[in-house]
C-alpha cells in the first residue's frame, strides 16, 4: 500500500514538473515571438513571410493529424476555417506583422493582449455570451484605460502617423482575432485540435500570401540581402512559435484546467516587453509600464472571472 502511494505520488510530482516546463515554454516562446517577426521583417517582406510561415506550420499540422487518423475535412468546415483563419491570422496577425515596421514590438504585443476584452463585447454583442458581469465590465474599461494611455504615448500616437496608424491597426486586428476566436467557439469545425488548427494556418496563410503578392512583396525580396537573422528568426516562427507552442497548449488544455493554460495571455507582453527592451533596444517608459500594468490586471480580472462561468474561448492558432 505504501509502495502504490509513493509510486502515485512520483507520477503526481512528474506531472507537476512537466506541467511547469509547458507553461515556461509557453510563456517564453509566444511571448518571444514579437521580437522575432520583428527581426524576420527586417529583410523578408511582411505578408510574404506571415503567409509562408502559416502555410508551412499548416502543411505540418494538417498532414500530421490526417496521418494520425483525422479524416479528410468536408467543406463546412473548411469554411469555418476560412473565416476563422482570415480574422486571426490574414487580420489579427498581418495587422501585427505590417505595424511593427514602426511599433516597438512590445508595445504591439500589449495591444494584441487586449483580445479578452474583445472577446467579452463580442460574445455580448453577437447574443451569445449574455450581459458580462459587472467585474467583468470593470476589466473592460480598465483594460481600455492601458490602452488609451499606451496609444497616446511617445511610441505610438506622439511619434508620427504611420506609428499610429499602427497602433490602431494592431488594435482592430486583436479584434479580428476575437472574432474569429467566437467563430473558432461557435461554427462546425473538426474534433481533431491538430486538424482545425492546420486549416485555419493553411486559410489565413493563404490570404496572407495572396495579399503579399498584391501588394508586389514579390519583387521586393533579393536574396543576397535576406540576413541570416531575419532567417532564422523566420524559422523560429514557423517551428517553435506555430508548432511547438501550439502543442504545448494543446498538451495543457487536456492535463491542466483551461484558466492555468489561459495565463499566457497576461505573462507573454511582460516577456515580450522585456525581450524588446533587453535584445531589441526598444525603450521602456513609467508611462509603458503603467500602461502595461492596467492592460495586464484588466485581462487577469477577465479571465479569472470567465473561467468560473465556463470554458473559455479557443485562442491562439
Amino acid at each position: 500500500m505504501e509502495a502504490a502511494r509513493s509510486g502515485d505520488g512520483g507520477v503526481e510530482r512528474r506531472r507537476r514538473l512537466s506541467i511547469a516546463i509547458s507553461l515556461g515554454g509557453l510563456y517564453f516562446i509566444w511571448g518571444s515571438t514579437y521580437l522575432a517577426i520583428r527581426i524576420a521583417i527586417e529583410t523578408l517582406p511582411p505578408f510574404l513571410m506571415a503567409g509562408v510561415r502559416f502555410l508551412l506550420a499548416g502543411s505540418i499540422l494538417y498532414g500530421w493529424a490526417r496521418v494520425r487518423g483525422a479524416g479528410k475535412p468536408e467543406w463546412r468546415l473548411w469554411r469555418t476555417a476560412m473565416v476563422s483563419g482570415g480574422l486571426m491570422l490574414a487580420c489579427g496577425n498581418g495587422a501585427v506583422v505590417w505595424a511593427e515596421q514602426f511599433v516597438p514590438s512590445g508595445m504591439v504585443s500589449l495591444l494584441v493582449a487586449t483580445v479578452p476584452l474583445w472577446i467579452v463585447l463580442q460574445d455580448w454583442g453577437w447574443g451569445r455570451g449574455g450581459v458580462p458581469a459587472a467585474g467583468v465590465l470593470f476589466g473592460i474599461l480598465w483594460g481600455f484605460v492601458g490602452v488609451s494611455l499606451l496609444v497616446t504615448g511617445a511610441e505610438i500616437g506622439k511619434a508620427s502617423p504611420q506609428n499610429l496608424l499602427g497602433g490602431l491597426l494592431v488594435l482592430g486586428g486583436a479584434g479580428a482575432w476575437a472574432a474569429g476566436s467566437l467563430v473558432s467557439r461557435y461554427a462546425p469545425r473538426p474534433r481533431s485540435a491538430i486538424l482545425g488548427n492546420g486549416m485555419q494556418m493553411l486559410s489565413g496563410g493563404g490570404i496572407l500570401l495572396l495579399a503579399g503578392l498584391l501588394r508586389g512583396e514579390s519583387r521586393t525580396i533579393a536574396l543576397e540581402t535576406v540576413s541570416l537573422p531575419s532567417v532564422l528568426a523566420f524559422l523560429y516562427l514557423v517551428v517553435f512559435g506555430s508548432l511547438v507552442a501550439f502543442s504545448s497548449y494543446t498538451w495543457l488544455l487536456r492535463k491542466t484546467t483551461p484558466a492555468v493554460a489561459s495565463t499566457y495571455a497576461y505573462v507573454n507582453p511582460v516577456v515580450a516587453l522585456l525581450l524588446g527592451w533587453g535584445f531589441g533596444g526598444e525603450p521602456v517608459t513609467a508611462r509603458t509600464l503603467l500602461a502595461a500594468m492596467i492592460i495586464l490586471s484588466a485581462v487577469m480580472v477577465i479571465t479569472t472571472r470567465r473561467s468560473r462561468g465556463g470554458p473559455p474561448e479557443r485562442d491562439r492558432g
